[in-house]
């Protein structure tokens, strides 16, 4: 469990260096991968790791969403900067043009030629790149590349 050392050895760094956010938001993942050990009743694998930070990448985005619309730019800020500290420990996202040579791809290798197969390529691309695609931004490109 390299990420999980990683993590801890991070946290302790940061509590060197007196880097509160960084501690902060170290500590709560921490806090999350062992309750997940906790309900799984055995270690957790690399995946299972990357799920939970993920997971708290998604409710950081959720939260600066509703943040935003609130008003309330400072607790945007803190949230940004929880997020970069969770998503240097996920791999690299595809970009919008690998994500749109990706579906290019799909749509070319299965002869998808509908609008209505859209779940089709989600269902690949998901299967292809799992851990490195934003759905979203995959979905909007397969709609807007399938007649």
């Amino acid at each position: 469990m390299p990420m999980l050392r990683d993590i801890e050895a991070d946290l302790k760094t940061a509590m060197k260096s007196a880097d509160r956010p960084r501690v902060s938001t170290l500590r709560l993942l921490l806090a999350a991968l062992k309750n997940e050990k906790i309900q799984a009743h055995r270690d957790l694998t690399e995946e299972e790791i990357e799920a939970v930070i993920r997971r708290g990448v998604k409710q950081r985005k959720d939260s600066m969403e509703q943040y935003d619309r609130g008003g309330r730019p400072d607790l945007v800020e803190a949230e940004r900067a929880e997020l970069e500290i969770l998503s240097a420990y996920l791999p690299q996202e595809l970009s919008d043009a690998e994500i749109e040579d990706a579906v290019r791809r799909i749509i070319a290798e299965l002869s998808l030629s509908s609008r209505k197969e859209v779940g089709v390529v989600m269902k690949e691309m998901m299967a292809r790149y799992r851990g490195r695609l934003d759905g979203r931004r995959a979905q909007e490109t397969a709609k807007r590349l399938l007649p």
